[in-house]
């Protein structure tokens, strides 16, 4: 397929009538755990599942497709590509991590630090002359989650990127809230992109899987050695379900952004929230860094009520969006961090990152607009400890419309 042709294609024709046995127009399903050598000394290009499956190799193409990847490797969870690529990194070297990145990636990292397998630092990545400190003690690996969860906080991938040439380390982006339909890290100097799959790309809630996706081949190659080496590689159906949930990823996502806007517009205007962290609001300190380096301002965003709300009985009410983790999914979610994605920081780092017990995360799905409005704003009147008042649609001056 020509180098012109644009994503959307590439997403919807991965694999498609390429069926060598009977050209079937949907990529078949390949489960076998083994496969059979026609001679002791001639190996085949598929022998063991663990090592390497044609389901698993058409997803793995596709990624790199959308990616820009040379070589890419499907593993079994988001957290699974994290912790692959920290096998890059021996011990007393530094990996440099932003301070507010995700819980699951947070615990590894530090019991992974303590267990004395690499030095850890965490970093503020928005502020730049801690990132210029940081990197005075010369990382092995720079991990870099933009926009950040659960407060989109804007890393600058390309500033972070030169800091990160000048002495050699390894820079990898996890992509997983925005995904190569709005943004492409590897474009932008990345060595190594990195997914949660289960979200965006698969986007209906049934599969659970990861990617780490390399700009070199080598890099590729070694990344692909340690998940065959630790056995972490993704299952075929997995594999299969994940590139089907691929074929609406581009249209999805159109959908989903549109509808964050405007609820994050409704909610913007009312006199309960303290803050909106969405990255397409024009007052977002990061909105001109997203502009430049983001095809879009995505379908994610949190919430900070104040003390007039009862959070919990906020969640409680509400009917339309679904309580649960993860994200990216055609169902709108929503979550309580401080209890749910990243409970597993000590209250000490919470603070630190800046994520309060009253920040409630939003995952925006497919539904019609007006419904998770009024769903939001029904569930506020409920959950307000003013008694009998009602929510009134006052200016914060602190917000303005999304770009």
């Amino acid at each position: 397929m020509s180098e012109s042709v644009q994503l959307e294609t590439i997403a919807a024709t991965a694999g498609v009538g390429t069926d060598p046995a009977f050209r079937s127009v949907a990529p078949p399903l390949h489960l076998s755990a083994n496969y059979a050598w026609n001679d002791p000394l001639d190996k085949p290009q598929y022998d063991y599942a663990r090592s390497g499956n044609p389901t698993r190799s058409q997803l793995e193409e596709a990624l790199c497709a959308l990616e820009g990847a040379a070589k890419g490797v499907v593993v079994s969870s988001g957290m699974a590509a994290v912790d692959l690529v920290l096998n890059l990194v021996n011990p007393g070297e530094l990996v440099i991590a932003p301070h507010d990145c995700y819980g699951g990636t947070h615990r590894l990292l530090t019991a992974r630090g303590k267990r004395g397998q690499f030095d850890i630092e965490y970093v503020n990545q928005t502020d730049i002359e801690a990132l210029r400190t940081a990197f005075t003690r010369k990382p092995k690996l720079v991990l870099i989650e933009t926009p950040s969860n659960p407060l989109l906080r804007i890393t600058d991938i390309a500033a972070v990127v030169e800091l990160a040439k000048e002495c050699g380390a390894i820079t990898v982006a996890d992509n997983t809230f925005l995904s190569p339909a709005l943004q492409r890290p590897l474009e932008l100097g990345c060595d190594i992109v990195i997914h949660s799959t289960t979200k965006f790309l698969n986007g209906h809630s049934d599969v659970v899987g990861g990617a780490a996706l390399a700009k070199d081949q080598k890099l590729g190659d070694d990344l692909a050695w340690w998940a065959n080496c630790t056995g972490v590689t993704g299952a075929p159906f997995d594999s299969f379900m994940t590139l089907r949930g691929i074929r609406t990823l581009f249209p999805r996502i159109e959908r989903q952004q549109k509808t964050a806007e405007d609820v994050v517009n409704a909610l913007s205007e009312n006199k309960r929230v303290v803050a909106v962290n969405y990255p397409g609001l024009k007052a977002h300190p990061g909105h001109e860094i997203a502009k430049r380096q983001q095809k879009g301002f995505g379908s994610m965003f949190s919430v900070e009520f104040d003390e007039s709300v009862d959070v919990i009985e906020f969640l409680r009410k509400l009917q339309t969006f679904t309580i649960a983790e993860s994200l990216g999914g055609f169902e709108s979610l929503v979550c309580l961090p401080a209890e749910m994605t990243h409970a597993a920081m000590t209250p000490e780092a919470r603070e630190t990152a800046g994520i309060s017990n009253r920040l409630v995360r939003f995952s925006i799905g497919l539904e019609h607009t007006d419904d998770l409005v009024r769903d939001i704003f029904s569930a506020l009147e409920q959950a307000a400890a003013a008694g009998d008042e009602k929510v009134a649609f006052l200016p914060n001056k602190a917000a303005s419309k999304c770009a």
